[in-house]
């Protein structure tokens, strides 16, 4: 490979920059969350099961909570991958991924076996109705397994972003949700000669195409250049000190993110006792954050790869000037996707094969989750200028503060005075607000400044 023909590792501040960066990202987070709404809307069309669609908004945040794991583990790496690729360090970024990779197994394991031991005690304690939850600890049972290759095909964010390749992001992302679509058409209806397997035929399908997505990415770094230019997977031996470091900055983010999934677990099982019909609205709702609210994630991650970066090239004075840009791009879009929703609720409702009582209950949480997009758009790109600084864990100090808030209101609102999911959905409204104050406050002091990592 020639020289010429190498991509910088060093970031420009430029707005054509942080737009090559943004979209191949947007494309990777999209499509995980295209799946979900894939799966919901076929599980919507199963007439043979009623209660699937209102099982899957349980078991998908359940899923989301190790998603987010893994999604900590991600940033923290791809903070010092970033940091790293700025100093023009290029023989640290193969040791780095390497050991993240033993994290990413280690926590894996983890969670399948949590799983199967302490998960069924729990949404036992939790849910009211036994067939739901007959079906939940079913369901998760096998798609657990799909974390052994989420975590591993996770990990590739952090090492093309970090490393300004996230173009190459898409052949994988692709793939997944390829066969996502064809495997959730043959295992939930019984197509093609397949048995009918309804509910769990969609558990089956995602951990089969989370495997393909894997599979095909590590093909792409392969043929790229990239295993060789990095040295990704030449040594596997155990270094303790590259351990320490990965989890001295991801360890924060990892309880940052997963704490923050919980309380929507939380969330969701409360939501469980004012019906099946209130269940799947909130199914519905959170398929409007994860399909959306992808592309205020994307400016976030290239945020964190953005100002991680720079600082390594020395370029602090820079950082408040790119927040700036990424900010109206993510805002801007946001406002835009909320607009289209609201014009057109009914179109997007539709999708999922629903009666009039089903729209009705949807439309005011419509109303209330759009208006919470915007907020997540200014807040999440906030709150990852923390972590891209080096500060883990004061971005996990904020995050706590927010949960708690969030909790608490969400237990008043649904649980003590019982009103209308709609207020439910407000804490949306709350949680957001509480993340973006004391972030905006903590990177205006400049305390951040010449953080070393």
């Amino acid at each position: 490979m020639s020289h010429s023909s190498v991509p910088s590792l060093q970031f420009e501040n430029s707005r054509r920059q942080l737009i090559r960066m943004a979209l191949p990202i947007s494309l990777a987070i999209f499509i995980p969350q295209f799946n979900f709404v894939i799966n919901n809307i076929f599980l919507g069309h199963y007439l043979k099961d009623s209660l699937a669609l209102a099982v899957a908004g349980i078991t998908g945040v359940y899923y989301l909570i190790f998603a987010a794991i893994g999604y900590g583990l991600n940033n923290g790496l791809q903070t010092l991958i970033a940091r790293r690729a700025g100093e023009n360090r290029p023989e640290e970024i193969g040791k780095l991924f390497s050991q993240g990779i033993w994290i990413g197994l280690l926590l894996a394991l983890i969670g399948i076996a949590t799983t199967y031991t302490l998960t069924p005690w729990l949404f036992d304690l939790l849910i009211q109705d036994k067939e739901v939850l007959q079906k939940a600890i079913e369901f998760l049972q096998i798609r657990i397994w799909g974390l052994v290759f989420l975590y591993v095909y996770q990990l590739r964010n952090a090492l093309l972003v970090g490393t300004n390749q996230s173009r190459y992001l898409v052949a994988g992302t692709l793939a997944e949700t390829t066969a996502n679509i064809v495997l959730d058409y043959l295992f939930i209806f019984g197509a093609g000669g397949f048995p009918e397997l309804g509910f769990v035929g969609a558990a089956y399908a995602s951990v089969l195409a989370e495997f393909i997505g894997m599979f095909v990415i590590y093909l792409v770094i392969q043929r790229k250049g990239i295993a060789k230019r990095f040295q990704l997977f030449t040594d596997f031996t155990f270094d303790r000190g590259q351990n320490k470091l990965i989890l001295s900055v991801s360890a924060p983010l990892i309880f940052q993110h997963a704490i923050s999934i919980i309380s929507w677990q939380y969330f969701f099982l409360l939501i469980e006792h004012h019906g099946a019909i209130a269940m799947k609205v909130s199914n519905i709702m959170r398929n409007i954050f994860g399909l959306f609210g992808c592309f205020s994630w994307a400016f976030a991650a290239t945020t964190n790869a953005m100002v991680s970066n720079l600082i390594g090239q020395g370029k602090q004075d820079e950082v408040l000037s790119t927040i700036k840009k990424i900010m109206q791009l993510s805002t801007g879009t946001a406002l835009l996707i909320a607009a289209l929703l609201n014009i057109f609720p009914q179109a997007f409702l539709a999708l999922f094969g629903q009666n009039d009582v089903f729209a009705i209950e949807a439309l005011p949480v419509l109303r209330v989750v759009t208006l919470a997009l915007v907020m997540m758009s200014v807040s999440t790109v906030m709150l990852n200028t923390v972590t891209a600084s080096g500060n883990a864990r004061i971005s996990f100090y904020i995050e706590a503060m927010a949960i708690v808030f969030y909790s608490a209101y969400v237990y008043l609102v649904s649980e003590y005075f019982f009103l209308p999911i709609s207020y439910s959905w407000m804490s949306e409204w709350l949680y957001w607000i509480c993340l973006f104050t004391p972030s905006f406050f903590y990177i205006k002091s400049g305390r951040w400044k010449n953080k070393k990592i």
